[in-house]
């Protein structure tokens, strides 16, 4: 009986969320980093919470760099995001392939709803000194092959933007798995 005292429970890890991005490509899934990212995570996940992301598209396709989604429907009308958060991208987080960052204006505190995934290492995006970066937020679980498939369609100009796919990237269904 003594023996049972021994055996303490390993501590238990802070659980990450996960979040399954269901796209007619296929199915990207998602590790968020609530700890180097809290206020970043927190506003993707009142976005996937409320269902604001089904239905709108990748609307820009850099093969190489990223592919970004988050603002526009396939008509490209833009979804009226929620307000603007504070950029986290002193978080000690790497724009490194497959990671995920919010994307945001020239304005360092004015990421909203849309966000990219990294095609390659883009450390360029990273913070630097009298530079504000891109957060980083998460990175890719699975489906990177989507993610790759994506970053291979045709892409031209739509309302004006370039880089949008001819035939549209659609999020049908963004969804927590965790």
């Amino acid at each position: 009986a003594c023996a049972l005292f021994a055996l303490a429970a390993p501590a238990a890890k802070p659980a990450l969320d996960k979040v399954a991005i269901e796209t007619n490509k296929g199915v990207i899934e998602l590790e968020l980093d609530p700890a180097k990212a809290p206020v970043s995570v927190a506003n993707f996940l009142k976005y996937v919470d409320s269902g604001f992301y089904d239905g709108l598209i990748f609307h820009r396709v850099l093969p190489g760099f990223v592919i970004q989604t988050g603002g526009y429907d396939e008509k490209m009308a833009l979804r009226q995001p929620a307000a603007a958060i504070v950029n986290e991208s002193v978080n000690g987080l790497h724009n490194t392939k497959g990671t995920v960052a919010m994307a945001r204006l020239p304005e360092p505190d004015s990421a909203t709803s849309q966000f990219f995934i990294n095609l390659s290492n883009n450390r360029a995006l990273d913070f630097r000194h009298g530079a504000p970066g891109y957060a980083v937020f998460g990175h890719v679980t699975a489906g990177m092959d989507v993610v790759e498939t994506i970053a291979g369609v045709e892409t031209g100009v739509a309302a004006g933007m370039p880089d949008v796919p001819i035939e549209p990237v659609v999020i049908l269904s963004a969804r927590r798995l965790s």
